[in-house]
């Protein structure tokens, strides 16, 4: 169990027995903005996805004293956002929301400040290929890649088989690969193997 999890499981089990605010509060910073980015590949609204993770986490501080029979909160709440902007989605899907580009937080660039401009300039077209990915593609690469989620949980929240996530996870990669081969900094790899080396797979 990473470090990560084990503060959602002690939060979590301050929040079910003793309704304890101050580690709801804690279990809200830690994950709302994870949560707020995930909603909105589903939203494209900043305005929208803030009312709906709000809105989850009010109704898991009403239903605090049930937190304990839910095994996994961190994918447990991940699902219920996806259902509330599905939901959102379904109510208000006469509105036209252009989407909004999010960043990839993960991705690091080398330490020679001469090599700054050149990793700058990948990143900026990582982030703007990846937002071109088609939706279930872009999601699953999302929740691996910057969430850290296992291919399990990512089969969880988007309700689909661990062989799909593998499936959409390779075509990410490989369409990634395909548009950024111009932009990576040396051709002694294969392009993909230097691509999977800069953003490592969580398994």
């Amino acid at each position: 169990m990473t470090d990560s999890n084990a503060n959602i499981k002690e939060l979590q089990l301050q929040i079910a027995r003793y309704g304890n605010e101050q580690a709801f509060s804690g279990l809200f910073r830690l994950l709302y903005d994870r949560l707020l980015r995930f909603c909105m590949q589903y939203v494209y609204s900043r305005e929208a996805a803030e009312e709906i993770v709000s809105d989850v986490f009010v109704k898991i501080w009403n239903r605090r004293q049930e937190l304990m029979n839910i095994s996994n909160l961190e994918v447990y709440l991940f699902v219920a956002v996806k259902n509330h902007a599905l939901n959102y989605l379904q109510q208000y899907s006469s509105l036209r929301i252009a989407p909004i580009e999010t960043g990839l937080s993960q991705l690091s660039g080398p330490a020679d400040p001469e090599k700054e401009m050149e990793w700058k300039e990948m990143r900026l077209q990582l982030d703007h290929e990846v937002n071109k990915l088609p939706d279930q593609c872009r999601k699953v690469f999302k929740l691996i890649k910057e969430e850290g989620f296992k291919y399990k949980d990512v089969a969880v929240i988007l309700n689909i088989s661990s062989r799909t996530v593998e499936t959409q996870l390779y075509r990410a990669v490989r369409r990634l690969n395909e548009a950024l081969s111009p932009y990576l900094p040396t051709k002694k790899k294969p392009p993909l193997l230097i691509l999977l080396s800069i953003i490592p797979l969580f398994f």
